[in-house]
């Protein structure tokens, strides 16, 4: 699920935005790189979004597999030694 999700070489295209003038006036202050720092946030909001639908889709083999756990232990029970 780590890979790359989308083409960070694809080119960059332009695009409108609506920012609150004083939070815009504050980045441009601190020479904050806006595009770049939208494409960080959006991948971090996208790779967070895919865990989320990962678990969704998942859930139900996560539940059976916790069940067996609760109820056999984990399968080297016997082995450890602590």
């Amino acid at each position: 699920m780590q890979g790359a999700f989308f083409d960070p070489n694809a080119p960059k295209k332009p695009t409108n935005l609506s920012i609150n003038a004083d939070l815009l006036r504050l980045a441009r202050e601190s020479q904050i790189n806006l595009s770049q720092t939208l494409e960080q946030c959006l991948v971090e909001m996208m790779r967070q979004q895919q865990r989320r639908k990962w678990r969704e889709e998942n859930r139900e083999a996560i539940d059976a597999y916790n069940r067996r756990i609760t109820e056999s232990g984990v399968f080297s029970k016997g082995l450890r030694r602590f």
